[in-house]
């Protein structure tokens, strides 16, 4: 488990598949996402392959939870390469800490630099995500490309290290 000021990131479980395909299937959240289906059964059988990747350490499902155990998000590192990894997946409901974007996406990266051991870090976004894109510019992400539908970005970590001293005061 990583933990923050108000958040924990801790690993997906089985039991979380109605909890995921309720944020995913909610037309608050899901507008810049992937689609997926309802069936939670699917949504199980579907983390349980996935934790296959988990133990081979390609790929990690987070769920994003309040300190007090209430369960209010979810984000995935994946595409793990030479020197980067990915995220995304990154969904926050309404059960979400005031800072609770700032602390998850700064846990997403000491996981991928600490524990993981890289030193940048890319992803994308989906052209019209203005809050998430600037989001992610005001962590010192640089956009590297773009295609019809997405924005592409690296972030490296010394560029987190500096921003997690803008938020020192709101993380701590």
């Amino acid at each position: 488990m990583l933990t923050s000021k108000t958040i924990t990131l801790r690993l997906v479980e089985e039991s979380d598949a109605d909890f995921i395909v309720s944020l995913r299937t909610d037309d608050k959240y899901n507008k810049y996402l992937s689609t997926v289906g309802s069936d939670v059964d699917a949504q199980r059988k579907w983390i349980s392959s996935y934790k296959e990747k988990e133990r081979n350490k390609n790929e990690y499902y987070f769920i994003i939870q309040r300190n007090d155990g209430v369960r209010c998000g979810t984000v995935r590192v994946y595409d793990l390469k030479e020197d980067s990894f990915c995220w995304g997946s990154w969904i926050l409901n309404e059960d979400k800490t005031r800072y609770a974007a700032v602390e998850s996406a700064l846990l997403v990266y000491e996981f991928g630099f600490k524990h993981l051991g890289f030193n940048q870090s890319h992803f994308e976004v989906v052209k019209g995500n203005t809050k998430v894109i600037d989001f992610h510019k005001k962590f010192g992400a640089e956009q590297v490309d773009e295609d019809a539908d997405h924005f592409y970005f690296t972030i490296s970590r010394e560029s987190v290290a500096e921003t997690k001293i803008k938020f020192s005061r709101i993380i701590k």
